[in-house]
């Protein structure tokens, strides 16, 4: 019995002491938020919009995904596809064989507007490391900041890009994000969510996006950077002609 309860006490602790780390808190804080922009909707939705006249359509489930894009150039109407199997284009229904630096370059851009179309789904993603920080306060509402990264199996090429997100302790939506990336020499970005409405269920926004005068600035200096009015303001990100249905 003493032997027993000697060995018990530690992984009882353990347990505990598990269930205390950041990420657990991290985990519950980006629950409330995915429940708060969508939830199980994101599940069986596709949505479509246009972006800077490319229209786009985006379905994820737990199981999968598929992200198209569509517009027309110079050489005729381009579908771009991206899933589990991988990427393709064709052109005037036609598929054509990319070099493989372009295809790269491609499955980067449709997935980069996926993410942040999706937002916050994606983050509970298999390969998404995510912490919780610190508390903070900006424009007058309290946040949980949450840093986010990416393992390298499952992560994608950009697996080294890292994310933070400002949620809301009163509506738990993700009302400030700023993030890394290492492609096209590197920079970081902060955004500042506007304009949200809910369709068929899901919280679609668009952002103000800016940067610092340094691209070299530390992620975690772009909140202070932008209270004092130290942020350049890039450019809009602005989603339109939304459209949710409801597919399986």
């Amino acid at each position: 019995m003493i032997r027993l309860f000697v060995v018990g006490v530690p992984v009882i602790m353990l347990v505990w002491m598990q269930a205390c780390q950041p990420t657990s808190k991290a985990q519950r804080i980006i629950d409330k938020a995915i429940e708060a922009h969508g939830g199980e909707v994101y599940e069986r939705a596709m949505i479509s919009f246009d972006f800077r006249e490319i229209h786009y359509k985006i379905m994820k489930t737990p199981s999968g995904f598929e992200y198209s894009r569509e517009f027309r150039d110079s050489l005729g109407n381009v579908l771009d596809i991206l899933n589990n199997g991988g990427f393709s284009r064709s052109i005037d229904g036609k598929e054509i064989v990319l070099p493989e630096e372009r295809e790269a370059a491609f499955t980067r851009s449709v997935n980069a507007v996926a993410y942040f179309a999706f937002l916050p789904y994606g983050l509970n993603d298999a390969a998404v490391q995510k912490f919780w920080l610190r508390e903070s306060e900006l424009e007058g509402n309290n946040y949980d900041v949450i840093k986010v990264g990416f393992s390298k199996e499952g992560g994608g090429e950009d697996f080294q890009d890292e994310f933070l997100y400002w949620i809301n302790r009163v509506t738990d939506q993700v009302d400030f994000l700023a993030y890394s990336y290492h492609t096209e020499g590197g920079g970081v970005r902060f955004r500042k969510a506007i304009n949200k409405r809910k369709i068929n269920g899901i919280l679609m926004q668009d952002y103000l996006n800016y940067k610092p005068a340094d691209e070299n600035t530390p992620l975690d200096k772009l909140e202070s950077l932008y209270k004092n009015g130290a942020l350049e303001l890039l450019s809009t990100i602005e989603l339109e002609d939304i459209e949710v249905e409801f597919v399986r």
